[in-house]
């Protein structure tokens, strides 16, 4: 049984942590004392329903505040399926955690309040997701028991999301729309009665079916993580050369190339969890030996002949911007691309994307939250792709020197 994982966005008091606590009630995936708990603040607070909030806003703070300020990780399962759902903040202060959460999600639960309709946050989160390539994407209407249940203000949302769709460049991504009331948990599992005019699936379902993320790029590249020589009597000559294959897949005997040396060797020997294997695929973990011995070393990329990388020190990407302070162009960083780190700087801002409109706007900073396009140097040659092709080595992070804060996360164009 595979994993899903999932993020979920929408702005403050969109019903994120209500809409969570509901599939983990009717999923059964809430311990009895948990369901105590809800039960007993929910009536200390004067309610006549249950607070399902209350099952996943785990911080004191939130709790006071009746918010989602960190991203937690909340698993839960049905027959069919297991799920991971990143449940992120909705405030536009914390758009950096909602980045966090749904860097390593397949598919996208985007929150809207049929009352508000389309607003800035629901065109930040979506266009997020396009910029973090998630392919699946469901828009839940939230809180139509407050509409009604009425048909034409769900139509009229969804047109809003048509025009927001067709203002975006990406055509292959997988749109859901339903309407749900996680309170009262119409659509959320079951089918209701208070909207017979909706003739699709419930959120639960939707969720069920829905494909899951593939390892992209078809090229074969292994990242080397750790250089294994035992030297020991038994293991006098063995060079293993430890990671994870990012994409693509690679068979004894293949012929590979090393970057960023470019020399050339065969695959001799594949081993997984200490045992000997004919092969690996995108996402496992295995050592490699080859028939030559090459100057290779922990950051290096082994990859298939006819695999084609970027190896420069000159990168231009979009990153969001996570740190209090402004982005300082010519500040030294360390960028890090899987296990590659190395010393970088920004040489230039180009533009801020506003992301009311989507247009980029000429400025020379990025502050909290922002995302724009930048141009970077590092100090030596990093191993790259565009994120557009290859995910796994398009994506980078920006560390802080002095504190060794995620400064940033970038996305190579």
């Amino acid at each position: 049984m595979d994993i899903l994982k999932i993020a979920t966005a929408g702005s403050v008091d969109d019903g994120k942590s209500t809409l969570i606590g509901r599939l983990l009630y009717e999923t059964n995936s809430l311990k009895k004392d948990q369901i105590e708990h809800i039960q007993s603040r929910s009536k200390l607070r004067g309610f006549d329903y249950l607070d399902f909030s209350l099952a996943t806003d785990g911080l004191l703070t939130e709790r006071e505040q009746g918010i989602t300020i960190d991203v937690s990780n909340i698993f839960f399962s049905t027959p069919k399926r297991r799920f991971i759902i990143a449940d992120s903040p909705g405030h536009i202060e914390y758009t950096r955690n909602m980045v966090t959460g749904a860097s390593t999600s397949a598919a996208t639960i985007i929150l809207i309040d049929a009352r508000k309709g389309v607003i800035e946050q629901t065109k930040r989160h979506y266009y997020i997701t396009q910029l973090l390539k998630i392919k699946k994407v469901v828009f839940a209407i939230n809180k139509m028991d407050l509409v009604s249940f009425d048909e034409n203000r769900f139509n009229e949302i969804q047109e809003e999301l048509n025009v927001l769709i067709k203002s975006n460049e990406h055509t292959d991504v997988d749109y859901h729309f339903v309407p749900i009331s996680a309170l009262l948990g119409d659509f959320v599992v079951e089918n209701s009665k208070n909207m017979e005019w909706y003739k699709g699936k419930p959120l639960l379902a939707i969720l069920e079916q829905l494909p899951n993320k593939t390892h992209s790029g078809v090229e074969t590249v292994f990242q080397v993580q750790y250089v294994i020589r035992p030297k020991t009597h038994a293991y006098h000559d063995y060079r293993g050369f430890a990671g994870k294959l990012k994409s693509g897949s690679i068979k004894l005997g293949d012929a590979v190339q090393v970057y960023p040396s470019k020399k050339t060797s065969y695959i001799k020997r594949i081993e997984k969890y200490g045992n000997e294997v004919s092969s690996l695929n995108a996402g496992e973990n295995g050592t490699l030996l080859l028939t030559d011995e090459l100057d290779i070393s922990r950051g290096a990329s082994i990859v298939g002949v006819n695999t084609y990388l970027n190896i420069s020190k000159n990168l231009e990407a979009k990153i969001c911007w996570m740190q209090n302070e402004e982005l300082e162009t010519g500040k030294k960083y360390w960028i890090q691309q899987g296990v590659q780190r190395v010393l970088a700087k920004v040489q230039k801002v180009h533009n801020k994307i506003d992301l009311d409109s989507f247009i980029p706007q000429n400025t020379s900073q990025l502050s909290l939250n922002d995302i724009g396009e930048v141009s970077i140097v590092t100090a030596e040659a990093l191993v790259s792709k565009s994120y557009k092709t290859n995910q796994e080595l398009g994506a980078f992070i920006l560390i802080d020197q002095l504190t060794n804060n995620t400064a940033g996360v970038g996305f190579i164009k």
